[in-house]
């Protein structure tokens, strides 16, 4: 008998069947791709009325600020000539020299008088004025009248407000939340440089947490939650090269991951697993903005006159991103919707999955 001949014969089938194996067992459904469609593209200037019970979105570009819908009706447009603040709900213009702010509501109807000097700054459905010295701060109510207010001895050199409270950064390396009621909620300093200004400050939609940019030589991000009236801290790292100036800190909207902007990269941190990740982005980040449903993060930031749309998937990873030349930028989004503005224009983006 022929062994090697036999053996030969049994390899063939037994090597058929391996392959088939293998094909069906490594199957595996194809994701489905992210894309970006066009949808239409308006000139700031060409105004016209929005149809009924549209949400309207704002937007800032250069020295100018205005309200457009999701179908592409410029619906306002005002110039300013010094500042301006804007939100979904209200806008308001201020010069140097003002003792009160006329503020409206989106469609241009007056909302109310602020009746305090500084500068007025909104985040969403909340109202905050900057007052003249830098130290102080007041929060105000829906009409503008002053509920209550919180005097520093240090200059104000970050802020920021969620639906649970406030926070702000001294320059002394301070940081204070507040209650929305202006109870002070913690208050401490995180120490660990030289120089403890604090440069970047968020407090989570629950007001249970926060989270800083602290001191210029050892600088340090820092994460710290309440705990039975103290501020404990969960998190924090040394950042190997100090940003100069003032940088932007969010929580996503489920307070899980802190975003910030570090020395040209975004840091992400992962507050369930404590870990953190680095992503280079050159130049500076002026926004961050999650999908509606939450699956995508859009992050605005300008290197000289190159701004970049940088879009991560599952919070952390990196997707998608195009760049534009421009002199005044700013992103939205709504639904299933990317809107970016550029310079005079704004544009709208349909994502989708195939």
């Amino acid at each position: 008998m022929n062994f090697n001949k036999k053996k030969k014969n049994l390899l063939i089938p037994a090597a058929s069947i391996f392959c088939l194996l293998y094909i069906i067992l490594s199957v595996r459904p194809m994701s489905h791709e992210i894309h970006f469609t066009p949808e239409w593209t308006e000139d700031i200037s060409h105004l016209q009325a929005s149809s009924e019970n549209s949400r309207l979105i704002p937007f800032r570009l250069a020295q100018n600020i205005g309200y457009f819908s999701s179908d592409g009706k410029i619906t306002s447009v005002t110039t300013f000539p010094f500042k301006a603040s804007i939100s979904d709900k209200w806008y308001t213009l201020f010069s140097p020299s003002s003792t009160e702010a006329e503020f409206f509501f989106a469609d241009g109807t007056k909302a109310g008088t602020i009746k305090q000097a500084g500068f007025p700054f909104f985040q969403q459905d909340r109202i905050y004025v900057m007052q003249p010295g830098g130290t102080s701060f007041l929060k105000c109510s829906e009409q503008g009248n002053m509920e209550w207010g919180y005097d520093h001895y240090s200059p104000i050199t970050a802020f920021s407000s969620s639906k649970g409270g406030t926070v702000a950064g001294y320059a002394d390396g301070t940081v204070i939340s507040f209650l929305p009621d202006g109870k002070v909620d913690q208050k401490f300093s995180p120490g660990g440089s030289k120089n403890g200004v604090i440069l970047g400050a968020a407090i989570s939609e629950d007001g249970g947490k926060l989270a800083c940019v602290s001191g210029q030589d050892q600088q340090r991000f820092i994460v710290a939650e309440k705990n039975e009236g103290h501020s404990k801290i969960i998190f924090h790292e040394y950042l190997e090269k100090s940003v100069v100036h003032q940088t932007l800190v969010k929580f996503s909207p489920d307070s899980d991951f802190v975003y910030f902007n570090g020395n040209d990269f975004l840091g992400i941190v992962n507050l369930k697993k404590a870990a953190s990740r680095k992503i280079p982005v050159k130049g500076k980040i002026s926004q961050i903005e999650f999908s509606d449903n939450k699956e995508l993060v859009f992050i605005l930031s300008k290197n000289e006159k190159k701004y970049t749309v940088t879009v991560l998937e599952s919070f952390v990873y990196p997707m998608a991103s195009f760049s534009f030349e421009g002199e005044s930028a700013f992103i939205q989004t709504e639904g299933n919707s990317l809107f970016v503005g550029r310079n005079t224009k704004i544009s709208k983006i349909s994502i989708s999955r195939k």
